[in-house]
């Protein structure tokens, strides 16, 4: 089984502002500002809407929102009938995914940039001084999975998943646009769905303790040895920490059993 790490959710120059861990642990990971249909409004946590949480964190953007990958209809205020989970890629992110030989059975790992949040006379508000590194500062964890069940790159059975902002007739007439549909079970737990959110653990962050988001823990299954294109370790200290400068969004790790053992533990 192949992971590939892959970054979504809103960063400084998506969004601007950073996604919250609630109280009860539950993560909600942004969907980027874009011109698609699907609205912030659309979305809610515990019924209050996206847009009202992003109002409340102060961000600055617009109404519309790019919901990909989209993993668990409960967000969604009206139900989508034929929903399923997918994840969909296009351009030089897409190629590189091809190029790395993605297929059915290998995993994805979502993670983005996050900030516990406390709720205050009823506005949300990130968490500050609180002596705990973890809840005081910005953070870069897994938040979120899909195992591919199937690979869509026919652009007439991407139109058939119509909910999804890869099916739209621009994305369909790129010839590189790939849709990945999640399977139904967990190859290695039969009892999970093969796509989800996860809640917040210590286990999921990447981020290393009292350093900037990021850089990362080190780890043998993600360090440069064991990754899937050529990126160098741009950390302060490259002895303790991982940071893998640029613009990038996915990051295909070396298939392992080390590896895999790792990404189980995420997930389960």
């Amino acid at each position: 089984m192949k992971v590939v790490l892959s970054r979504k959710g809103f960063d400084s120059s998506n969004g601007g502002i950073v996604s919250p861990i609630f109280e009860d642990g539950t993560m909600i990971s942004f969907p980027i500002p874009s011109d698609d249909s699907d609205r912030f409004s659309d979305l809610h946590y515990n019924g209050v809407s996206y847009s009202d949480i992003l109002s409340d964190l102060h961000y600055k953007g617009g109404k519309y929102c790019h919901v990909d990958p989209d993993l668990d209809q409960a967000r969604r205020i009206t139900t989508v009938d034929e929903w399923s989970p997918a994840f969909g890629q296009i351009d030089s992110s897409a190629t590189y995914l091809k190029n790395i030989g993605i297929k059915e059975g290998d995993l994805f790992l979502f993670f983005g940039n996050f900030h516990h949040v406390e709720r205050i006379n009823g506005h949300y508000r990130y968490t500050r001084r609180s002596g705990d590194f973890y809840k005081d500062k910005d953070l870069q964890v897994v938040w979120g999975y899909l195992q591919v069940g199937r690979i869509i790159d026919d652009p007439s059975e991407q139109k058939q998943l119509w909910w999804h902002p890869h099916s739209i007739k621009n994305r369909r007439n790129n010839k590189t646009n790939v849709i990945f549909e999640a399977a139904e079970k967990l190859s290695f737990d039969k009892n999970k769905p093969g796509a989800g959110l996860l809640t917040f653990d210590i286990k999921r962050v990447l981020t290393l303790e009292n350093n900037n988001k990021a850089t990362w823990k080190m780890n043998a299954v993600y360090d440069t040895g064991h990754i899937l294109c050529n990126r160098r370790n741009s950390a302060k200290n490259p002895d303790e920490g991982l940071y893998y400068a640029g613009i990038w969004q996915e990051l295909g790790l070396a298939e392992s059993e080390e590896c895999t053992a790792w990404a189980k533990s995420i997930v389960l």
